[in-house]
């Protein structure tokens, strides 16, 4: 089945940026992967939605808050997702998780995602 590993998180100042990686295992495309995105949850929120990329291409999603400063991309050839988190503040501290989806709709939608990495912590300081 998919694997996934995020890596890259860390703590930044106000301002500052970072970039998530994510890395699959095996072949996306060929066990049925329709695409993939940023999840992240906040100590005592919901896991809220960041960002998605079909794994063929096609135009990326983003949540409202995060336009303008994250941008999603994907290496097929090496299997891995990334983010690169610009302008980041306080309000993007969270846990950041990459997901995998077989569907190719609600991807804003946790549930609508079958593989989820362990996570890795972002902060961001005032």
């Amino acid at each position: 089945q998919v694997q996934l590993v995020e890596s890259g998180g860390g703590l930044v100042q106000a301002g500052g940026s970072l970039s998530l990686s994510c890395a699959a295992t095996g072949r996306t495309f060929s066990s049925g992967v329709m695409g993939m995105g940023w999840f992240r949850q906040a100590p005592g929120k919901e896991r809220e939605f960041v960002a998605a990329i079909s794994w063929s291409g096609g135009s990326p999603y983003y949540t409202d808050s995060v336009k303008g400063r994250f941008t999603i991309s994907r290496d097929n050839a090496k299997n891995t997702l990334y983010l690169r988190m610009n302008s980041l503040n306080p309000e993007d501290t969270a846990v950041y998780y990459c997901a995998s989806t077989y569907y190719g709709g609600s991807v804003q939608l946790a549930a609508r995602y079958q593989h989820w990495g362990q996570g890795t912590q972002v902060t961001v300081s005032s």
